[in-house]
């Protein structure tokens, strides 16, 4: 890369992007690129007057990188921008040697030993050790493969709780980050997107506190329980949604989830576009892939077809998309408009492009004729072969959630005496934390913040208190030893024989159970 001292305004910006600080800026406030450059163009991504461009000077004794869609070109001694690969000897290697199990087990730490990974009874019926100042309501030990394990068992009020609400679809909701309402009430707000879904953030304890935490709290228990629940997105979408099941998007019912983005499209599928058409272009709102330029293209032996895409470059082949309410979420409503011309030496009258989304639920194929026109044609069967292969690879679109609960409160007086050696214990799989007998993933640092995935626990198991606070069923389960070891409740501990007895004694009774 080179530098147009003429143009160079000397902000500094190139020289804070470059991953391997090939530019430093001189005493001229200018940038300067040293010879370590590779290429990567970060550079040209933010220089806000374009003064950097390419040095068609042909370099020597450097090797073209192609883990990635960048293609650093690495000289002798160098590493590319990922600094992963250097270059030894005009042999790219990698620099962190193959690692094993064994070479990291000690960082992952270890597992849950098999006698405590399932609690002895749930805490789903259980009752709470509310205010807190008593033991849990049921403390069970029985013998598991030879060992002593005991479960502590509790339903407890979480102020310190939320839900993320996972949608898998393509279609627009709303402006990343706008609030999340029940008529006029804040219960939450639009995540960042993960792949191919959205992502709402609801609740938490500052809604649970504020002046419309009982909505808040119903709703965090609505979705929890699988029930079926209405929001808007603030100058979005009305949404309808179930765990579970399809969510339905401004009136519209999602039937697919993307089976990639389209660059990644590229990759899944390039053997199935080799037939299909001159040119494959699948529209998504993040990156689109045009097939011939694309990496996964030449890879195959395709020649560039000379189709221009009216979109901003990423890396050759992938081209970033934008949202909307048009083909694969992004504003195109006619395929058309994506493209924004041709080489007519390369693209010539006869050849033909498909356009389809990452669903495959829209696709069209289009020949380009003498006048320079395209005109769309009916699908040809590799062209028809390969959207259906995109299809039967997309899975069904679904409302997904996992409940958010912080259990390092006042509760943990119900489990143990000393409540920081509950806490050491869970970091150090010496105890288990589950939920209604779900498996938990705790969240790491301090504290014993856990999530949960609704759809492994019982329906009607979460329910919710006026104070505003949800209720979920927790579960501690260790070795009787270790228990002892953190300040529990000895004297309070029963066999489960005796527990499971009095249960089925009190079920023959007449005591009405509320639906």
């Amino acid at each position: 890369m080179i530098v147009d001292w003429e143009t160079c305004i000397g902000c500094g910006l190139c020289a804070e992007t470059c991953p391997i600080e090939a530019i430093s800026m001189t005493s001229e406030k200018k940038a300067s690129i040293s010879d370590i450059c590779v290429d990567c163009k970060a550079c040209t991504k933010v220089c806000p007057k374009d003064a950097i461009c390419p040095d068609h000077e042909p370099k020597e004794g450097g090797v073209s990188c192609y883990s990635c869609p960048i293609t650093c070109f690495i000289g002798e001694g160098n590493t590319g921008a990922c600094q992963r690969f250097t270059n030894k000897d005009g042999e790219l290697v990698r620099n962190i040697p193959l690692q094993t199990y064994e070479d990291v087990k000690e960082i992952i730490g270890k597992d849950h030993e098999e006698a405590i990974r399932r609690p002895l009874i749930t805490g789903i019926g259980a009752g709470t050790t509310y205010p807190d100042t008593k033991p849990a309501p049921y403390i069970v030990q029985s013998k598991l493969d030879g060992v002593d394990v005991v479960t502590v068992v509790t339903e407890a009020p979480l102020s310190y709780s939320g839900i993320k609400v996972k949608i898998d679809t393509d279609h627009p909701m709303g402006r990343e980050g706008a609030s999340v309402l029940i008529g006029k009430k804040k219960v939450g707000h639009l995540c960042t997107e993960e792949y191919g879904s959205k992502m709402l953030s609801l609740g938490g304890v500052n809604l649970l506190t504020g002046k419309d935490g009982l909505a808040v709290a119903r709703l965090i228990v609505d979705i929890a329980n699988q029930k079926e629940v209405r929001v808007k997105v603030e100058e979005g979408a009305d949404l309808v949604l179930q765990v579970g099941k399809a969510p339905v998007i401004d009136g519209q019912t999602g039937r697919r989830m993307r089976v990639g983005c389209g660059s990644a499209t590229m990759g899944l599928f390039g053997r199935d576009f080799l037939d299909a058409a001159g040119e494959v272009v699948v529209l998504d709102s993040h990156l689109i892939g045009q097939f011939t330029e694309h990496a996964a293209g030449r890879e195959l032996g395709t020649k560039y077809s000379g189709l221009r895409l009216k979109a901003r470059k990423s890396t050759p082949g992938r081209y970033f998309g934008e949202h909307g309410k048009g083909w694969g979420g992004t504003p195109i409503e006619s395929p058309l408009d994506i493209i924004e011309g041709y080489d007519p030496k390369i693209f010539r009258p006869g050849m033909t492009v498909l356009i389809t989304e990452t669903t495959a639920e829209k696709a069209a194929i289009f020949r380009l004729e003498q006048g320079g026109t395209f005109t769309q044609i009916d699908l040809p069967p590799r062209a028809k072969a390969a959207v259906e292969m995109i299809g039967r690879n997309c899975q069904v679109s679904k409302v997904s959630a996992i409940f958010v609960g912080g259990s390092g409160g006042s509760a943990r007086a119900g489990v143990t005496k000393i409540p920081v050696k509950l806490n050491e214990a869970i970091y150090q799989s010496r105890a288990k934390l589950t939920v209604g007998g779900a498996p938990t993933y705790i969240l790491p640092g301090g504290g014993i913040t856990f999530l949960v995935d609704v759809e492994k626990v019982k329906v009607r198991a979460f329910t919710y208190v006026p104070t505003p606070a949800t209720v979920a069923p927790l579960e501690y389960t260790m070795r009787l030893g270790e228990y002892l070891e953190l300040g529990g409740h000895k004297e309070n501990i029963r066999k489960l024989r005796d527990v499971l007895k009095e249960i089925r004694e009190k079920s023959k009774s007449q005591i009405p159970i509320i639906k």
